[in-house]
C-alpha cells in the first residue's frame, strides 16, 4: 500500500511537470479567445474584427448548390455565414432525428468552413422564419395543455431531449474546437413574446450546459427589444430602416452599456403572403441603409442573402387580424434570387463591400443556365374518391380528431398536408365547425362550398337518404410569429355541427402526401384522363429530357390551386390568386430521361404544364 502511494504521489509531481500546451495540437493554440465583445470593438483573438454577415437556409437550398450559394456569399464581400435550426425536419417524430441528405447541417457548416466563411449558428429552439410554427415540432401540440416557448415542463422536456442531440452535433463545430462557428444565439427574437421570464436564462443555460462555449448573442426587434435582455448575453438588433438603426442603438447603449453593435437581421426584403402583393425593396434603398448601419460602427448580417424555397409544406402563416399564409417562395427580394441568380442589389453590395475588404476579392461564380423544357400534358389520373380504397382502412372516431393528435406516424401524429373527414347524414340544414385552415364541403363527390376562419357556416342542401358528407382539409401553414402559436392545431377543431346538433361517427383519411403516400399507387391504379374528370385528383405526366437537366420554373396556367412532385420530391404549392405563379424547379431534381410530374389539383384542371426560364415575378437578373 505505500508502495502503491508513493507511485501515485511521484506520477502526480510528473504530471504537474509536463508542459501540456504541447499536447495540444497546434492549429488550435491560437484559438483561446474566441470571439468577444470587448468596448466598441468585437475581437476574434486579439484583432478587430467586423461581422459581415448573410443568411442561408440549408434547408431551403437543394443540397447540391450549397456550394454555389457560399461562394457567391464570398464573393460579395461577406465573412460570415448566418443560419437556422429547424427542429420540426429534423425531429419529425419523438426521438427519431433526421440529418441526412438536404438537413445535413455539420456538411453545411463545414462547407462554409472550407470556402472562408465563419458561422453564427441559430439553433433555437423556436425559430420563426417564416416556418411551419416557427420550425417547432407539430407533435408538441398533442398535449392539450402545451405552452410553446416557456418553461413549462412538457416542452423543456421535449427541448432537452432535442439539444442533447442536436448540440452533441454542434459543438465540436466551435471555433475553440477547430470550426467555423463563432457565435451561437440564444432562441429568437423573445422579448415579442415575453410569457415566462424564466424561459431565456433556461435556453442560455441548456446551450452551455451541453457545451456551448462561444460568444452567446439575443436578437429583437423593435417590438421586443426592451424585453429581449439576457443577463451575460449581447444583445443585438433586427431592422430595416435608418430611422429604427437610432432608436434601437440608442436603447441598447442606455441598457448595456459600452459594447459592440450588431444588426442581426438587416432585412433586405420581405416575405409574401397568398392573394397579398409581391414585396419589393429598392436596391438603392438597400445599399444606403447597409452603408448608413456599417457608418455608425455597426456589424451586420444580411436578412436574406438568399432565402430560396418553402419546399414541401413548411411555410408558416401570420394572423393578427386576418390569417395569411405564406407562398412557396422565400425569394424574400433578397440579393440572390430564389434560383440563386445575381440582383441588383448583389452588385451594389459587392461594390460596397470589396471598398473597405481592403484585399480584392474572389469572382462571383457564373450563373448556372437555366431551360424553358417542352408543355406536358399529363395521360394519366386518379380521383381522390378512387384513390381512397388504396390508402387502407381509415381512422374511426365518435368525434372529429385534429391533425396533431391522428393515431399515426407511431404516435406522433400527422405535421403537414391534407386530412379528409367522412360521415354520414341524413338531413339538409346549416353545417358549422372550427376547420383550420380550409375545407372543401363535399356531398358524396359534389363540392358545396368552403369552410376556413372566414367562412364559418354553409348550407347543406335538400338530400334524400343515406348521403356522405366529406370534408377536405387542408393546414395551409401554422403561424411562426406572434402570441397565438399554442392554438395552431390543424383540421377539424372539435365538433361539428349540422343545425347546432354535432356529428358523430367519423372515417378519417391521413393524407400527409410523403414519398411513402404515393407508393401505394402503383401504374395498374390509375386511369386515362377523361374529358370531365372528377376532382379533386392525382394527375400523372412525364416530363423528357435529352440533355444536361437545368433549373427551370413550372408554370400552371388555368390550374386553380394544389400542389406538384416531381421525382418524389415535393415542389410545393400554387394557386391562381398569387403573387406567385411559378414553381421553381432545381435541376438537381431532374434526370436525363423520363421524369415523373404529379399533381394534386383541388378544384380545376388546366390545359397543360409548361416551362419557363424564369419567374412569373423576375426580377431584375444579372447575366454573367
Amino acid at each position: 500500500m505505500l508502495g502503491l502511494l508513493l507511485l501515485v504521489i511521484l506520477g502526480f509531481l510528473v504530471l504537474r511537470r509536463l508542459d501540456w500546451s504541447a499536447l495540444v495540437p497546434l492549429w488550435l493554440r491560437h484559438r483561446q479567445l474566441g470571439l468577444q465583445a470587448k468596448a466598441w470593438n468585437f475581437m476574434l483573438e486579439d484583432s478587430t474584427f467586423w461581422i459581415f454577415g448573410g443568411s442561408i437556409h440549408y434547408f431551403r437550398v437543394p443540397r447540391e448548390y450549397w456550394r454555389d450559394r457560399l461562394l457567391k456569399m464570398k464573393a460579395c464581400g461577406l465573412n460570415t455565414l448566418t443560419t437556422y435550426v429547424p427542429w420540426n425536419l429534423h425531429e419529425p417524430e419523438r426521438g427519431k432525428f433526421d440529418f441526412s441528405g438536404n438537413l445535413d447541417l455539420e456538411a453545411f457548416v463545414l462547407m462554409a468552413a472550407e470556402i472562408g466563411l465563419w458561422v453564427i449558428l441559430r439553433p433555437g429552439p423556436y425559430i420563426c422564419s417564416e416556418m411551419d410554427l416557427g420550425g417547432l415540432p407539430s407533435w408538441l401540440l398533442q398535449d392539450p395543455g402545451m405552452r410553446l416557448r416557456t418553461t413549462y415542463k412538457g416542452f423543456t422536456e421535449a427541448v432537452d431531449l432535442y439539444f442533447d442531440h442536436l448540440m452533441s452535433r454542434v459543438v465540436p463545430l466551435q471555433y475553440k474546437r477547430g470550426g467555423p462557428i463563432i457565435a451561437v444565439q440564444v432562441e429568437n427574437e423573445y422579448g415579442s413574446y415575453n410569457k415566462d421570464p424564466a424561459y431565456m436564462p433556461y435556453v442560455k443555460k441548456a446551450l452551455e450546459d451541453r457545451g456551448i462555449v462561444e460568444l452567446l448573442l439575443t436578437s429583437d426587434n423593435k417590438d421586443g427589444l426592451s424585453k429581449g435582455i439576457v443577463q451575460g448575453v449581447l444583445a443585438t438588433i433586427n431592422l430595416q430602416s435608418t430611422h429604427e438603426l437610432q432608436l434601437l442603438t440608442t436603447f441598447l447603449f442606455n441598457v448595456q452599456g459600452t459594447q459592440p453593435k450588431m444588426v442581426m437581421e438587416y432585412w433586405t426584403g420581405w416575405f409574401d403572403s397568398w392573394g397579398g402583393p409581391h414585396n419589393i425593396l429598392d436596391s438603392s434603398e438597400v445599399l444606403k441603409t447597409v452603408s448608413a448601419i456599417v457608418d455608425a460602427g455597426s456589424s451586420i448580417n444580411l436578412y436574406m442573402f438568399h432565402g430560396g424555397t418553402n419546399f414541401g409544406f413548411m411555410n408558416g402563416a401570420m394572423h393578427f387580424h386576418d390569417y395569411k399564409s405564406d407562398v412557396t417562395s422565400y425569394d424574400y427580394d433578397a440579393v440572390l434570387t430564389e434560383a440563386g441568380d445575381y440582383t441588383a442589389k448583389y452588385m451594389k453590395l459587392r461594390d460596397f463591400f470589396g471598398s473597405i475588404s481592403g484585399i480584392p476579392l474572389p469572382p462571383p461564380p457564373d450563373l448556372l443556365p437555366k431551360m424553358s423544357y417542352e408543355p406536358i400534358t399529363p395521360v394519366l389520373y386518379l380521383s381522390l374518391w378512387d384513390a381512397l380504397k388504396y390508402m387502407g382502412e381509415p381512422i374511426k372516431s365518435e368525434k372529429p380528431i385534429n391533425m396533431e393528435n391522428l393515431p399515426v406516424n407511431g404516435g406522433n401524429g400527422q405535421s403537414f398536408g391534407y386530412i379528409l373527414y367522412e360521415t354520414s347524414i341524413t338531413s339538409s340544414g346549416i353545417l358549422s365547425g372550427r376547420v383550420r385552415d380550409r375545407g372543401q364541403v363535399f356531398m358524396n363527390t359534389v363540392s358545396i362550398g368552403f369552410l376556413d376562419y372566414k367562412t364559418t357556416k354553409i348550407a347543406v342542401p335538400l338530400i334524400q337518404g343515406y348521403t356522405v358528407l366529406r370534408i377536405l382539409v387542408e393546414n395551409r401553414g401554422r403561424v411562426n410569429y406572434g402570441e397565438n402559436i399554442d392554438d395552431q392545431r390543424k383540421g377539424l377543431i372539435g365538433n361539428l355541427y349540422l343545425n347546432d346538433s354535432p356529428l358523430k361517427k367519423f372515417r378519417i383519411y391521413s393524407l400527409d402526401m410523403k414519398k411513402s403516400f404515393f407508393q401505394r399507387f402503383s401504374l395498374d391504379k390509375w386511369s386515362s384522363l377523361p374529358e370531365t374528370p372528377t376532382l379533386p385528383a392525382f394527375f400523372l405526366g412525364s416530363l423528357s429530357i435529352s440533355s444536361t437537366p437545368c433549373d427551370t420554373f413550372l408554370k400552371l396556367e388555368g390550374w386553380e390551386k394544389g400542389v406538384v412532385f416531381i421525382n418524389g420530391q415535393n415542389l410545393g404549392r400554387y394557386w391562381n390568386i398569387g403573387p406567385q405563379k411559378t414553381l421553381y424547379l432545381p435541376g438537381p431534381w431532374l434526370s436525363s430521361g423520363i421524369n415523373q410530374v404529379i399533381i394534386f389539383e383541388e378544384t380545376m384542371v388546366g390545359p397543360a404544364l409548361q416551362f419557363t426560364e424564369t419567374p412569373h415575378l423576375g426580377r431584375n437578373q444579372y447575366i454573367k
